[in-house]
């Protein structure tokens, strides 16, 4: 894939660049290119001059994905230092994609404003938007006013949350768009109180979860139960962990891929598997559970790209 050598840059631009040590799950063969932009303007510049017919993908910190082991043809977009930035004013918190969501519920905090839920929740402000993300009752949708975009033709433009139709792990952002900023609004809350709320939130979770794994965070959605907000995600009768458990499934293995014996809805890596052996026992996990419980789970992790010795 040839990029047009008239392109003035002042981030990074790799060729080839292998995906396994930017994802949380450690697999995946090379993109064709990886660009890391300085600013919003140099991202801007760059997507305009970016021939339309060449796939973009905006990557996070890689806490929601599996890249195959073919490896991905596209430029991927990762956003580093530049779009972090956590600023509050009154009730808003402005927060950078690249912020991790962790690091804006400390902030907000600190200064009195509630943005808990995002604690615990992997990743960054902008996979958490393009996901609508949620825990404890309370998702994106619920606090998000709007966001600063680059579009595919390189235009700078903000939406407000509406235009997202922001659903159940989900929003209608489309398609090489790259969410550069959020707006939050916050309700107030006493620091210490929200600080003991987030203490105790991490203390489940470590509880819980297989937080010292290599994991990608949940891998399906609960089955069933859907609202504008996801709060359905907390009400759901079914489980998607109990009706994997209850198909046998909890600790089961394929190659060095395994479902958590913790909590059998993370998939990790034992620390030998390919994005095949990842994907693969994804994929026999809903076969068993579609054939145990007649429930089609569905993949909350993203998986892109080809697989090995796969044909362009």
């Amino acid at each position: 894939m040839a990029l047009p050598n008239d392109i003035s840059l002042r981030g990074r631009l790799t060729a080839k660049r292998p995906m396994a040590e930017l994802t949380w799950l450690r697999v995946g063969g090379p993109a064709d290119w990886l660009f890391q932009p300085a600013d919003e303007a140099d991202l801007a510049a760059f997507l305009a001059a970016l021939d339309v017919d060449i796939p973009v993908f905006p990557m996070g910190v890689g806490s929601n994905l599996i890249i195959r082991d073919g490896g991905l043809r596209a430029v991927v977009i990762r956003l580093g230092r530049g779009f972090n930035a956590i600023e509050i004013e009154g009730n808003r918190v402005t927060a950078g994609a690249a912020a991790l969501d962790a690091h804006v519920a400390r902030k907000a905090a600190a200064a009195g404003l509630d943005l808990t839920f995002l604690r615990t929740i992997p990743g960054s402000i902008g996979g958490a938007v393009r996901m609508n993300a949620g825990c404890y009752g309370t998702y994106v949708a619920d606090r998000l006013l709007s966001v600063r975009a680059v579009t595919r033709a390189g235009e700078i433009v903000t939406l407000p949350a509406a235009d997202l139709k922001l659903g159940y792990r989900q929003s209608d952002l489309p398609e090489g768009w790259v969410v550069t900023a959020a707006i939050f609004e916050a309700p107030q809350g006493e620091p210490a109180a929200l600080e003991a709320r987030m203490a105790e939130q991490l203390a489940q979770r470590d509880a819980t979860q297989p937080v010292k794994e290599r994991s990608a965070g949940s891998t399906f959605r609960n089955p069933a139960g859907y609202s504008s907000t996801g709060h359905a995600d907390d009400s759901h009768e079914r489980k998607a962990w109990k009706v994997i458990d209850e198909a046998g499934l909890r600790g089961a293995r394929l190659g060095g891929a395994q479902m958590s014996p913790k909590h059998p809805n993370f998939l990790i890596n034992t620390g030998t598997a390919s994005a095949a052996d990842l994907e693969g026992l994804g994929e026999l996990v809903r076969k068993r559970v579609l054939e145990k419980s007649g429930i089609a789970l569905e993949w909350e992790i993203m998986r892109l790209g080809k697989a090995a010795g796969a044909q362009d």
